[in-house]
């Protein structure tokens, strides 16, 4: 049962009342990643008071997008099918939200799920090359795969310290290249600067590849401009 009615008959009012409580949407930013305990989804949304996520799951379970299944100890959360079917909203969301990012405020985290989700919402499958991207942005770190158009995001863990193998050579399995960011690599992904204009104002650093690896992920993973939004931050 929704929390809330706004006591109008339409379908954007029913979608607001299901999924529109704080944190609720990016309750199901994290299970669009794939299922996550109670505890996985309190480390991912560390700011979320624990009253509030069990009641935002509680929520979600009740309108049908959440359900819970059970594991060889204890219980994780997943979106059921009518939960998945939000991804294209939460993509599309996500690139509407792209655009007056602007900095990070202090206290601001990355984590895994939030970045496997923002490389999902700028791949670009008409533009991308194959090929396999290790991305470190602070302590989180991902392997992107791209294969004739696909993606798929997993997580490394731990991340192995980047860095160019000892011999100078790419071991088999090893990816194509290794790019170490901070959060200015939005702008290379909104198509602010160039990659090498990245490289030389030292938003990133290219550890395994060279400046054509960078120019293919900046082909592969890049959000174009809606308009011309004035930046909140």
């Amino acid at each position: 049962m929704a929390a809330r009615s706004y006591g109008q008959y339409c379908g954007v009012t029913t979608a607001v009342e299901l999924i529109g409580e704080r944190w609720a949407l990016l309750i199901v930013r994290d299970l669009l990643v794939g299922p996550r305990r109670y505890t996985d989804l309190k480390q991912g949304l560390p700011r979320i008071p624990t009253n509030i996520l069990s009641s935002r799951l509680t929520e979600l379970q009740d309108g049908g997008v959440v359900r819970r299944i059970p594991l060889r100890r204890g219980l994780a959360y997943e979106l059921t099918p009518y939960g998945q079917a939000l991804e294209s909203v939460i993509l599309e969301l996500g690139r509407w939200g792209f655009q007056t990012m602007g900095d990070p405020r202090e206290g601001d985290v990355v984590t895994p799920d939030s970045l496997t989700m923002a490389l999902r919402t700028a791949f670009r499958a008409d533009a991308a090359d194959d090929a396999e991207y290790e991305l470190h942005v602070g302590e989180v770190a991902l392997r992107a795969s791209v294969r004739e158009g696909d993606l798929v995001v997993a997580q490394i863990s731990p991340p192995a310290p980047p860095g160019p193998p000892a011999d100078g050579r790419q071991p088999e399995g090893e990816p194509d290249a290794v790019i170490v960011a901070g959060p200015g690599i939005r702008r290379l992904i909104g198509g602010e600067i160039t990659p090498d204009e990245a490289i030389a104002q030292d938003v990133l650093a290219v550890v395994r590849g060279d400046v054509s690896h960078l120019e293919s992920f900046a082909r592969t993973f890049h959000i174009a401009p809606l308009g011309a939004p004035v930046a909140m931050r």
